[in-house]
């Protein structure tokens, strides 16, 4: 395979696994009855629908018509069995998803790099993965709040504090101050 070739099917993955981070949030959504989570949850969808406007733009500007692997495919089924089954607790299946962000945003942040070294055009061409890949590590940190209130909810019993929400907002409101002047 080519350098181009793999890098068009790192980003047939890409867009894969942003229909799945799509498929679990909707899933996690009907799971919870929190409405501060349900609420962090629908603005995370909202930007997870627009992101893959922006994948499939760099997609498009690339020229791809590539598919993705097919263990991408059999991984991505999994996720969704795993979201379906019972077998997972709430608090799994969030953990789950919080490490599927993580997989998104270092796959984006990867291609942005890969593009880079191949050529100028590619790079180009990629560049509407950089407000994915700031917005999925964003959500990160919000789902790191979900977690705490979560898994003490379901390991404890109890209701853990609610000054993390305030924490989890401040590292929020940093990482957008970092993309702000990384971008500007």
């Amino acid at each position: 395979m080519t350098d181009k070739t793999n890098l068009e099917t790192k980003l047939a993955d890409l867009k894969l696994f942003q229909n799945v981070l799509i498929d679990c949030a909707q899933k996690l959504m009907a799971a919870t009855d929190d409405s501060t989570i349900r609420e962090r949850l629908e603005k995370i969808l909202k930007s997870d629908r627009d992101n893959l406007s922006s994948i499939e733009k760099a997609i498009s500007q690339v020229g791809s018509t590539a598919e993705s692997r097919d263990i991408t495919q059999k991984h991505a089924e999994k996720v969704g069995q795993m979201m379906d089954g019972s077998e997972l607790t709430t608090y799994d299946k969030f953990f789950q998803f919080e490490l599927l962000k993580h997989q998104q945003t270092m796959t984006g942040l990867v291609i942005h790099k890969v593009a880079q070294s191949l050529d100028d055009e590619l790079q180009d061409a990629v560049e509407p993965l950089n407000k994915v890949n700031f917005e999925n590590r964003a959500h990160q940190e919000v789902l790191k709040g979900v977690l705490y209130f979560v898994g003490t909810r379901e390991l404890a019993g109890q209701e853990p504090d609610m000054g993390l929400w305030a924490s989890v907002e401040q590292g929020i409101a940093a990482l957008k101050g970092a993309v702000g002047s990384a971008t500007n």
